[in-house]
């Protein structure tokens, strides 16, 4: 039989004037990164699958060459962190800094994260919470199994960020974690665990999640260059593996009005940032927290003109 054509129509997301919508779609904001770069719009299919898992995978990422240069670069910072200056020593310095605000990762957290009001051509409607380098051998930072946490997110408070949200056609993660992995990885040498949709759960975790071999748990396989993208929200733990080399980069991203953490860049880094790069570390406030934008436009339920 003949199926009519699937569509989506435009979600009414309320704004905080009068019941007025949101006036501008997640296309529509900050088009280019801090290297004046295209961001990159995820899939319909991208959007269904990050909203129904609570993760997405999106493998071979990064060219060959950024591979190579951002291993070197974390096999320096682990073995002689001395060669590379000081405000460099983190997972925000040397060719890992464009990970921050990759074209990928911004296009996605216009559509999961950001506050429209508060992004402009000139900044971002989102902040980067923190980074971390991980690296090495993985048996060393996982001798035992950690305790189980998060889940439940449309039901969390708001306090702690651990959210999710959605209404039809949109969806809102409140922390969300990029992980690039600059190493092949596999289930055996990944490390990470984690519930699939267990972030819109309404129900508390089953007793058989407490065994880490539950087929509850799921984890991932990628090759070097892949970024996966999680919703914080989401029910995860941490397991022992074998002796693996891995290095990974992570970083996790708040919405403007909130913080999680205290972390922030050095202060000597962030000065020679890229301006739009900068207000990933901007101030976590929402009114008016906007560089070159029309915040009140796009709060008001009136016309300009009125």
């Amino acid at each position: 039989m003949a199926y009519k054509e699937l569509a989506t129509r435009k979600p009414f997301v309320v704004n905080k004037n009068l019941g007025s919508a949101v006036e501008v779609e997640p296309e529509d904001l900050t088009k280019t990164n801090a290297d004046d770069i295209p961001v990159i719009v995820p899939t319909q299919k991208q959007k269904y699958d990050f909203d129904r898992n609570g993760w997405l995978l999106i493998p071979s990422v990064l060219s060959d060459t950024d591979i190579a240069e951002m291993h070197g670069f974390c096999q320096r910072l682990h073995e002689t962190p001395e060669s590379i200056p000081g405000p460099e020593r983190s997972a925000l310095g040397g060719p890992l800094q464009k990970l921050a605000d990759h074209p990928v990762v911004v296009g996605f957290l216009n559509e999961f994260l950001a506050y429209p009001p508060a992004a402009s051509e000139d900044c971002y409607g989102f902040r980067l919470e923190e980074t971390a380098a991980f690296f090495g051998d993985i048996a060393a930072h996982t001798e035992v199994q950690s305790g189980l946490h998060k889940g439940n997110g449309l039901f969390r408070l708001p306090g702690d960020s651990h959210l999710y949200r959605c209404v039809p056609g949109r969806g809102w993660s409140g922390l969300t974690r990029a992980v690039w992995e600059l190493t092949e990885v596999t289930a055996q040498t990944n490390n990470i665990r984690f519930i699939t949709g267990s972030h819109k759960a309404a129900y508390p975790i089953p007793e058989a999640s407490q065994n880490p071999d539950s087929p509850l748990w799921e984890t991932y396989e990628c090759p070097p260059g892949s970024v996966i993208l999680l919703t914080e929200s989401m029910t995860q733990t941490q397991v022992q593996v074998g002796v693996a080399e891995r290095v990974s980069i992570l970083n996790l991203y708040n919405t403007v009005a909130s913080r999680w953490s205290n972390w922030l860049p050095h202060p000597q880094l962030l000065e020679t940032m890229p301006p739009k790069r900068q207000t990933l570390f901007r101030e976590a406030y929402a009114g008016g927290n906007v560089v070159n934008g029309d915040f009140n436009q796009r709060t008001s339920a009136y016309p300009a003109e009125v």
